[in-house]
């Protein structure tokens, strides 16, 4: 192909004159440059064997007719198909034949199966165990713990005399809002160091 300013090749102009869309002195143009660059002119003929090819195949078609029915006919036969996977036997066979082609899989890829199904899993019940544990523990520990400062708290104020019972409330309340600031200031105190 020739790479001149004049005669530079651009194949969409090959589908523009076969679809008649070039005209005047750009049909000239063409026409001149499809004479001078082979690689044009093969273009050329291909897309008009093409569509010779096309024509007479779309021009075939009218002999095809499909019958009146026929989607009817076709939706029949699907629906007849499938009255096998409506069996409760088939389902039970084709679940049979999943789990052995999972089982041959499995044991087809030998050690990678390990490495790729079993190790994450195990790694993931491990985790959920520490996690359920973890949370069981710190459960068990804050209900003995409430419950010994209840017993505590509790004793105090029932042997305590009438006038001092307003006495300890009072002081626990404040205890636990000054323990609740004291560890506010803790935290703080981190984060700024």
């Amino acid at each position: 192909m020739e790479d001149s300013a004049d005669n530079r090749c651009q194949l969409e102009d090959v589908a523009a004159y076969l679809d008649g869309e070039l005209t005047g002195v750009a049909l000239d143009t063409f026409e001149q440059h499809v004479r001078s660059c082979a690689g044009c002119a093969v273009e050329l003929r291909t897309q008009r064997q093409l569509l010779c090819t096309l024509d007479v195949a779309f021009n075939d078609a009218s002999s095809f007719h499909l019958p009146n029915n026929f989607a009817r006919v076709v939706t029949a036969h699907a629906e007849n198909d499938l009255t096998g996977m409506r069996n409760r036997g088939e389902r039970q066979r084709a679940l049979q034949l999943c789990a052995v082609l999972a089982l041959v899989s499995f044991g087809l890829l030998g050690a990678a199966t390990r490495a790729i199904v079993f190790d994450p899993l195990r790694s993931f019940f491990r985790v959920t165990r520490v996690l359920v544990d973890l949370v069981w523990q710190a459960t068990s520990e804050a209900a003995s713990s409430a419950a010994v400062l209840i017993r505590v708290i509790g004793r105090a104020i029932l042997l305590a005399q009438t006038g001092s019972r307003f006495f300890f409330v009072l002081a626990f309340l404040l205890s636990i809002c000054f323990l609740s600031l004291l560890i506010a200031n803790y935290h703080r105190a981190q984060i700024i160091e």
